[in-house]
């Protein structure tokens, strides 16, 4: 089994972002962001997805965080289309329910090839502390058009906005881990009938 890492930098007038990832790792995070809260949402999905990310961005949070959110989301697309590489071997497909108190989501991912979002995820306030939920949505999407997947998130029911947030992220963990976990029956195999993805 090769090495499933990658390194990407996103240079534009507005963030300077680092991603380095290891898929097969064991959660370690090492996140400089500015933005605090998306790094403990980034840390759940290292924790659980039992992947090791380095995210170092540099953004204009003067103005707001919409863009460093989003460009966060992007590289850290881009870095998992490369480090997944050829697909073969892997799961595919993952999907995960996550409860925390009275919040329960799901998530479904599939590494096809075609980038694809189903968000619903209502939250009962604007901000969690000053982060704006509606960035939440941005990231993913960014990830999803640059990592190459399917990406459906239902949050199911929930009362507060953090705890909402944070089943997303953990479920969206533990599914990319399903999903990129090696099945040793299809070692050398593509695991679509159309022989690529």
């Amino acid at each position: 089994m090769s090495q499933r890492k990658a390194n990407v930098e996103r240079n534009t007038n507005e963030t300077r972002i680092q991603v380095g990832i290891n898929l097969d790792g064991t959660g370690n995070c090492k996140l400089e962001t500015g933005v605090p809260f998306l790094e403990h949402m980034l840390d759940q999905i290292g924790r659980h997805g039992l992947v090791d990310i380095e995210i170092i961005a540099k953004g204009d949070l003067h103005i707001d965080a919409h863009h460093t959110v989003e460009d966060i989301g992007i590289t850290l697309g881009q870095a998992m289309a490369e480090a997944v590489g050829d697909k073969k071997g892997i799961v595919r497909y993952g999907h995960a329910y996550v409860p925390l108190d009275e919040a329960l989501s799901r998530v479904v991912i599939d590494f096809s090839g075609r980038p694809g979002l189903e968000y619903h995820a209502a939250y009962p306030r604007a901000m969690i502390g000053e982060f704006d939920v509606d960035l939440l949505h941005e990231f993913f999407q960014g990830f999803v058009n640059h990592a190459g997947v399917t990406l459906h998130i239902d949050c199911i029911r929930g009362d507060n906005a953090h705890h909402i947030a944070e089943t997303i992220f953990k479920a969206f963990g533990r599914a990319l881990r399903m999903a990129l976990s090696y099945d040793d029956r299809m070692a050398d195999v593509i695991p679509s009938t159309k022989g690529s993805l």
